[in-house]
């Protein structure tokens, strides 16, 4: 496990996708961090906020046969960070997993998660509001400074870098069952109502079902039917 820290880049996860897309290797639990971000990713190609003393961070998995799922890496990354970062949020707030790639503190963002596959690898880009949270008009946000004092962003790194690869090693000496149990243990509860902007399908509402064995959301519909996610976007409804 090594850490790499710049003053300022683009973009941490563009960083290490350039790097193996030139052919130069660079050895998994590699992590690339940030000070400032300029040009910070989101999924669906969003800005990620640049919120000096936040953590802005990737790194990368390179991809072995018998391995499970690459997507399920995002709810590897979650569960990381949720092990991390519960026990320094005081009650009675609760920390959650909103599916894919989202960390909660009650319905507010605290952190995000972006996979990137290049060729045998994945990069997987991670933004946690430690210092500063953004000011957004469709989604409410939280920094943990708002909550408790917020660690030092190398300290959070370096524990970060320890949770990803213990839980990567359970992800590929366990398979993926045991990372969904644990997730949905993670999520907000069964029957919360979302709305899910399906690429190509529409906008669904519904209530959440849980995941099945491959990690897709069930979103249950009105109708009583359940309907399977593969990707999209997911609000609390």
């Amino acid at each position: 496990m090594t850490i790499e820290t710049v003053a300022a880049t683009g973009s941490t996860n563009a960083d290490l996708a350039a790097r193996l897309a030139g052919g130069e290797y660079v050895a998994e639990g590699h992590w690339l961090v940030a000070e400032r971000q300029t040009a910070g990713r989101g999924r669906l190609g969003r800005s990620w906020f640049d919120g000096g003393g936040n953590f802005m961070g990737s790194t990368l998995v390179r991809l072995r046969h018998g391995d499970p799922d690459p997507a399920s890496l995002a709810l590897l990354a979650g569960l990381a960070l949720h092990e991390l970062v519960s026990p320094l949020v005081p009650p009675p707030s609760r920390v959650s997993l909103k599916w894919p790639n989202d960390l909660l503190v009650g319905p507010a963002k605290l952190a995000g998660i972006l996979l990137e596959r290049v060729r045998d690898a994945v990069v997987v880009g991670i933004g946690v509001n430690l210092a500063q949270a953004p000011e957004l008009q469709d989604r409410a946000t939280v920094a943990l400074a708002d909550l408790t004092a917020a660690p030092d962003r190398e300290f959070f790194a370096a524990a970060l870098a320890r949770q990803f690869d213990l839980e990567l090693e359970r992800w590929r000496s366990f398979g993926l069952a045991p990372v969904l149990a644990r997730w949905q243990a993670a999520a907000h509860p069964l029957g919360t109502a979302l709305r899910i902007d399906e690429p190509g399908q529409g906008t669904f509402v519904g209530t959440y079902a849980g995941l099945d064995e491959g990690g897709a959301l069930r979103l249950r519909l009105a109708d009583g039917t359940t309907r399977v996610i593969h990707a999209g976007e997911v609000s609390l409804a």
